[in-house]
């Protein structure tokens, strides 16, 4: 192991691989960590490069993990990291890879959607509840104050009545 402020020796190296054993090298080569890789073709447009499906396929791939690892920091789910990097992964383990990565993508924004609506809807029937709190308020003291004032006007009638008979039989024993 070298010095941290000293580099190591390197060597510079041309590998020639069969296109059927190149991903098995450079897999082991990646996983030693002691490659680094130039390119050979600088002026080749990005898009022209033999493996180009493969890499956008792998940034999909990651980009859709740092989704997962953002939801799950974000829910505050402890993680588990080993420290370790696992091995790179076969090319037809990468096909069930990518569906298992889309599968828990698409769950994982379907749960977050129903999250919200569910949020929202608590939130709407929250507010209805106090809404019908406080118009029960508003016609219950509307109801008191119209039975008061319903009694208020029969025990006026009533006064009147019994008010007025007795001025008349008054009347009647003077007159």
């Amino acid at each position: 192991m070298g010095s941290l402020f000293r580099s190591e020796e390197m060597s510079l190296c041309q590998l020639f691989l069969q296109s059927e054993a190149a991903y098995a090298c450079v897999s082991e080569l990646g996983e030693l960590g002691l490659v680094q890789f130039r390119d050979l073709n600088p002026d080749v447009n990005a898009f022209q490069r033999k493996f180009v499906n493969e890499v956008r396929r792998c940034d999909e791939m990651e980009r859709k993990l740092r989704y997962l690892e953002k939801e799950i920091k974000k829910d505050g789910i402890p993680m588990l990291d080993t420290g370790e990097s696992p091995e790179a992964p076969q090319p037809r383990e990468m096909i069930d890879l990518e569906a298992t990565f889309e599968k828990l993508e698409n769950e994982l924004r379907e749960v977050n959607q129903n999250a919200e609506a569910l949020k929202r809807n608590y939130l709407e029937l929250t507010e209805l509840k106090h809404i019908l709190r406080k118009t029960q308020v508003f016609f219950d003291e509307m109801a008191d104050s119209h039975r008061e004032e319903e009694q208020v006007n029969l025990l006026g009638e009533e006064g009147i009545r019994a008010g007025g008979a007795g001025a008349q039989g008054q009347n009647l024993k003077l007159g």
